[in-house]
C-alpha cells in the first residue's frame, strides 16, 4: 500500500515565499511515490484542525507543514490533542522560523524538502501551558506581544526588524508583574517584567539567547526571568546582557526545569510560539519529553535519534 503524506502550507507566510517554490517541492515529494494530500490554510487554526482530522482517522503516515512557527505550532498542537505522534516535517517559510533553526533545517525551502524525503527523525520535547501546547517557547511580559500585535504585512516587509521596532515603541510603558514561581523544590517570589520557557537556540530571530546547552529532547526547557529594573540604566544593561547571551546577574534568573507553576496577582497575557496564548493568573507548564518525531537531516541529529520509514 502506498504511504500517505499530508502537506499543509500557509500561502501567506513570509511574503508568500512558498508560492514560487511549490512546484519544485511537490516534485521532490512525488519522487518517493507516496500519495500526497495538499492543503493550503485559509484561516487561523486551519492547520490544527486538518492535522487532527487526518491523525484521528489514520489517513496519513506523516504530516509536512510549511509556514512560520505558528503553522508548526498548530500542527503539533493538533497531534498532541489527539494523542498522536506522527512524524512531522517542517519547511520554514515564515518571518523568523526559530524552531527550524534549532532543527538545523535550511532556509532554502527546496533543500528543506529534500531533507524530508530522507526520513530521519528526532524525537523532541513539547511544552504545554494549562490546556494549550507549544513547540519551543511560552513567554510573558516585555516584547512578547510584538509578534502577535505586529500586522502580517509589516512582518513580511521588515522581517525581524519589525519585532525590534515594535518592541522599542513599548519601552516607555513596561508592565511589571508580581509573581510566585514554583518549580521542583524551589519557590521564587518577586516583581518581573519578562519571562519565558524555551526549547530553542533562537527566539525572535536572536541566536543563543537561551544559553549554549539547549537540547531538544532532554525533558527540560530553559526558564529565564527578568526582574524589574530600578531605572533605565539597569533596563539597558539587561537588554545588553541578553543580546550577548549573558544569563547571570541580579536581574536575570535562569534555571532548567521539567515543569513550573507561575502565579500572578492579576491576569497576565502569554505568547505561545509567537502567537497570542490567552491570559491567566495561573500558568501550569509541563514539558512532555520526546513527544513528537521531527524529520531532520541525519547528519545533524542531536542525542537520541531514530530512523523511521516515513515516505
Amino acid at each position: 500500500m502506498r504511504r500517505k503524506m499530508l502537506f499543509i502550507y500557509n500561502p501567506n507566510a513570509g511574503r508568500g515565499r512558498i508560492r514560487t517554490k511549490l512546484s519544485q517541492i511537490l516534485e521532490i515529494f512525488l519522487r518517493t511515490d507516496c500519495e500526497i494530500v495538499i492543503y493550503p490554510t485559509k484561516q487561523k487554526m486551519d492547520a490544527r484542525e486538518i492535522a487532527k482530522e487526518y491523525a484521528t482517522k489514520n489517513e496519513c503516515d506523516a504530516i509536512v507543514c510549511s509556514g512560520g512557527d505558528g503553522t508548526l505550532n498548530e500542527v503539533v498542537g493538533g497531534l498532541m490533542e489527539v494523542g498522536c505522534s506522527l512524524p512531522v516535517g517542517y519547511i520554514p517559510s515564515g518571518t523568523t522560523n526559530d524552531f527550524g533553526y534549532s532543527l538545523n533545517i535550511p532556509k532554502n525551502m527546496v533543500k528543506a524538502a529534500e531533507i524530508i524525503v530522507k526520513g530521519a527523525t528526532l524525537l523532541c520535547d513539547v511544552g504545554s501551558m494549562n490546556n494549550s501546547y507549544f513547540t519551543y517557547t511560552a513567554a510573558f511580559g516585555l516584547f512578547t506581544d510584538v509578534s502577535y500585535d505586529t500586522p502580517q504585512n509589516f512582518k513580511n516587509v521588515l522581517g525581524r526588524m519589525a519585532y525590534i521596532l515594535s518592541g522599542i515603541s513599548k519601552l516607555h510603558s513596561v508592565k511589571v508583574y508580581h509573581l510566585r514561581i514554583e518549580h521542583e523544590d524551589e519557590v521564587l517570589e518577586d516583581d518581573f517584567i519578562y519571562g519565558m520557557l524555551a526549547n530553542s537556540n533562537s527566539i525572535g530571530g536572536f541566536r543563543g539567547i537561551t544559553g549554549s546547552k539547549v537540547l531538544l529532547n532532554d525533558g527540560l526547557f530553559e526558564l529565564i526571568l527578568i526582574r524589574r529594573p530600578n531605572n533605565l540604566v539597569e533596563l539597558s544593561g539587561i537588554i545588553n546582557d541578553l543580546a550577548h547571551n549573558v544569563l547571570t546577574g541580579k536581574n536575570i534568573y535562569y534555571h532548567r526545569v521539567h515543569s513550573v507553576k507561575i502565579i500572578s496577582e492579576s491576569d497576565m497575557p502569554w505568547s505561545l510560539d509567537g502567537e497570542y496564548g490567552g491570559t491567566t493568573t495561573e500558568a501550569n507548564i509541563v514539558i512532555h519529553k520526546e513527544a513528537i518525531p521531527y524529520i531532520c537531516d541525519r547528519s545533524e541529529l542531536l542525542e537520541s535519534k531514530e530512523t523511521l520509514e516515513i515516505l
